[in-house]
């Protein structure tokens, strides 16, 4: 029988009200010093840079998850489905919890920089000579290795997976619902507890009863419109993209043997890629502003005028282009060479599906990531089959180039570029 803290302990929270946490594992997880740098981690990386009040943390997303997770499963019980293995419930719950414990400062971005991968890294902390390792030991001996597991989506109980990662999993639903409240839009305000009382455990999955299909529409539609208000918001990537050219820049001047006026072991080790797990622990965003605060004084000039970009937020400006070809892409750098600009750094391509960011696509065809409607007789379909809109949304293309550049910079030489290239950047 699962242990219970002698007094519940209750975190209040803006998005869910309250967490409630009852299991001294969890209790204990929580005050680990791994647990607790999540505080030190922005839940939206540099978003607040668009979006003022985006300064929640991953410690608090991961306190969300767990709770929705928790009613999840406390729903299951009270229903008494015999599709729930009730063995599975600590499990879920300790994965629900530690599922970014291994995300690294300012999120994806620093993974997009350093080829890095968090759900990699939370595993490496969950298996490792850490404090959450000892504690999921104690548990029982392959407690860890289950969790980790979880978080590798290689379970052998695929509902528990399900829970935290799939289309509609407890991970989605918070961070739609705490992204929109703290970025202050309304795109995500889903109704969670219509959701999860639609929730079903069939068949070795969660699925959804028939009768919840307009709240999982509408849980689309939000996460539709917060991808591409939010996530895809083109001022937050031009912020990403500098931090990445930062720490790009950093990565040349180590290899080229450059003495730093300052650098720190553990971020030496991040930029060279032979990091432990210890180092990577010490590293968060505090760790990292004080490394770009203290290289605006760098010698090297390309390394100083990033890290004051970032810091005073002088992003490059943008432009939208509709197409964009090879041929055309290597003309511009061509370009910008000829009129003395590194191309490299002074001119950035992005398109909105080189973003981490996963949208609902339900021509997939593994079943973990469909979400499934269940009706009164039993028939299983997926969502796509049953919904005019979510086929309708998931056939939308809003995707298009944009062009980042230091204004400033560019400005300057426009009259030197060929007529053809120059109209794009005035």
């Amino acid at each position: 029988m699962q242990l219970k803290l002698s007094e519940e302990k209750v975190f209040k929270d803006p998005v869910h009200n309250y967490v409630h946490v009852q299991d001294p594992v969890i209790w204990q997880l929580i005050n680990t010093p791994e647990f607790q740098r999540l505080r030190r981690i922005r839940q939206l990386g540099t978003t607040y840079l668009t979006f003022h009040g985006a300064e929640h943390s991953r410690f608090s997303h991961s306190l969300g998850v767990y709770e929705i997770t928790r009613r999840i499963i406390s729903q299951f019980e009270r229903s008494g489905y015999s599709d729930w293995p009730t063995e599975e419930k600590q499990v879920a719950l300790c994965a629900a919890l530690l599922h970014d414990v291994g995300h690294g400062p300012f999120s994806h971005s620093i993974e997009e920089a350093f080829d890095m991968d968090h759900e990699e890294w939370t595993c490496k902390i969950i298996l490792g000579d850490t404090e959450i390792g000892a504690i999921l030991n104690r548990v029982a001996p392959d407690f860890a290795e289950k969790v980790a597991a979880v978080i590798a989506k290689t379970y052998d109980k695929p509902i528990v997976v399900n829970l935290v990662s799939s289309p509609l999993d407890a991970d989605r639903m918070d961070y739609l619902l705490r992204d929109a409240y703290y970025t202050g839009v309304n795109y995500g305000t889903i109704d969670l507890d219509r959701i999860l009382r639609m929730l079903r455990p069939y068949q070795g999955r969660v699925v959804v009863k028939d009768s919840g299909m307009h709240a999982v529409e509408d849980y689309l539609m939000s996460r539709y419109q917060m991808y591409w208000q939010v996530y895809f918001h083109p001022v937050t990537r031009s912020s990403e993209i500098i931090l990445r050219q930062i720490f790009r820049r950093a990565k040349e001047l180590v290899i080229s043997g450059y003495s730093f006026g300052f650098m720190l072991p553990s971020l030496l080790s991040l930029i060279k890629g032979n990091i432990t797990v210890q180092e990577y622990l010490r590293i968060d965003e505090s760790i990292i502003q004080t490394a770009f605060n203290q290289w605006t004084e760098e010698k090297d000039e390309l390394l100083r005028d990033l890290c004051i970009r970032f810091l005073d937020r002088k992003l490059y400006k943008y432009v939208e282009v509709d197409r964009m070809d090879e041929e055309f892409i290597e003309e511009m750098k061509q370009a910008f060479r000829e009129v003395g600009l590194n191309p490299g750094y002074d001119l950035e391509i992005d398109f909105p599906s080189d973003l981490p960011y996963d949208v609902f696509r339900p021509d997939d065809e593994d079943s973990q990531k469909q979400i499934i409607i269940i009706d009164k007789q039993e028939r299983l379909r997926d969502i796509s089959e049953v919904s005019d809109i979510v086929r309708s949304i998931s056939g939308i293309q809003r995707g298009k180039y944009h062009l980042y550049f230091p204004q400033e910079k560019v400005k300057t030489i426009l009259e030197k570029l060929p007529p053809e290239i120059g109209k794009i950047f005035s």
